[in-house]
């Protein structure tokens, strides 16, 4: 099936593999509202958490596009460490090669759920929790919590449920709109929700809230809002 951006897959079988990387970037764009506005809006606000010698995460890395702006942005700093995770080798393969030329960031391939992470002030999540199955979600955002220094921040980045069926309805009935005017046919916009049947698991925003509270953190911001994608900060 094409989901448009010469991405071919199959039902319940979306990944980041095979020629997804290579076409990521221009697929995101046109797949999630204000994507480049909030790797902006990330990169803007770091300025408040990282710190000389601070040590950075991103979950979910995926082309290392994100990460490469927050190493730039933070350039002056002494002693910075970025770390990317993720768990699709080839996306941690293309990530590697996207920020070769910036010392400061290593590329790790590896299950962000069960990851050892050190004390860090910054770790963020750009829509990728979604895609982590919901048993799991618990332990990760725990384990997140656990390594931020006190003052530290969690960005996540997330597309959300509505509250209830008549809020979802309009959310999904506006965004295949909204994709239909990016130039994906309705043939490719139904090919990708099937792609992601059992794949894309999103939470509505107090399920996301009650993950945060769950795992300890108090002080939580909504600081985007798109119709059903939604930005948070969690400060520690």
């Amino acid at each position: 099936m094409n989901v448009g951006d010469k991405i071919e897959t199959e039902s319940s079988s979306w990944n980041f593999a095979g020629d997804v990387p290579e076409n990521f970037i221009e697929h995101a764009r046109k797949s999630i509202p204000l994507y480049r506005e909030g790797h902006k809006l990330i990169s803007d606000y770091s300025d408040f958490f990282v710190k000389d010698n601070s040590v950075c995460y991103e979950i979910g890395v995926s082309t290392g596009e994100l990460i490469s702006q927050l190493a730039k942005k933070n350039k002056n700093k002494k002693n910075i460490t970025w770390i990317g995770i993720d768990s699709e080798e080839k996306m941690t393969e293309f990530a590697s090669k996207y920020t070769e030329n910036i010392s400061n960031i290593n590329i790790i391939n590896q299950d962000c759920v069960n990851f050892d992470y050190e004390p860090s002030d910054i770790i963020i999540s750009y829509y990728c929790i979604q895609f982590i199955y919901p048993k799991y979600r618990q332990l990760l955002f725990n384990r997140i919590y656990k390594s931020l220094n006190w003052g530290g921040a969690f960005f996540l980045f997330e597309k959300v449920r509505g509250p209830d069926a008549r809020f979802q309805d309009i959310a999904t009935c506006w965004y295949n709109e909204w994709k239909e005017s990016n130039g994906f046919s309705p043939s490719q916009i139904l090919n990708k929700t099937k792609s992601l049947k059992g794949i894309l698991e999103p939470f509505s925003t107090q399920g996301n809230l009650d993950l945060l509270r769950q795992a300890g953190f108090k002080d939580i911001s909504t600081i985007m809002k798109f119709s059903c994608f939604e930005g948070f900060l969690a400060i520690k």
